[in-house]
């Protein structure tokens, strides 16, 4: 696994660290990360996306205190062998429903109708970026 594995957005409005976690979260909540497998470094993180080490490092002592993340010996981090596999499309759901919720609030703001929101929705769904 190689610190690309990330998607990290300077420029969003959402902290770096908080981006790292939630993307950790969703990955092994879906099972595309498996107990047991092994993360990028905190250094190898840091200098693919030329941010700061602690701030990857935050994001990795966040998720081994919720018991996300083991601290392997030598080896770095992993996801934690008690964890749960991969969970039901419901649980998973519910890790982007407050996005969800801004959407549907922005959408309103802005008078938009559900049709064109979802249309893009589900572009956006079936184009990898």
């Amino acid at each position: 696994m190689d610190a690309s594995l990330f998607l990290i957005r300077a420029a969003a409005p959402e902290p770096i660290y908080r981006q790292i976690v939630g993307q950790l979260r969703r990955m092994i909540a879906s099972g595309q990360l498996r107990p047991g497998d092994t993360l990028p470094s905190v250094r190898e993180v840091a200098g693919f996306h030329a941010i700061n080490p602690m701030t990857v490092s935050r994001a990795y002592c966040l998720l081994e205190a919720e018991g996300a993340l083991a601290r392997l010996r030598g080896k770095g981090m992993a996801v934690a062998a008690a964890h749960r596999r991969a969970q039901s499309e419901d649980k998973r759901l519910q890790l982007i429903e407050p996005h969800l919720r801004d959407i549907a609030r922005q959408a309103r703001e802005l008078e938009l109708s559900s049709e064109p929101v979802l249309r893009r929705l589900g572009e956006l769904l079936e184009n990898e970026e």
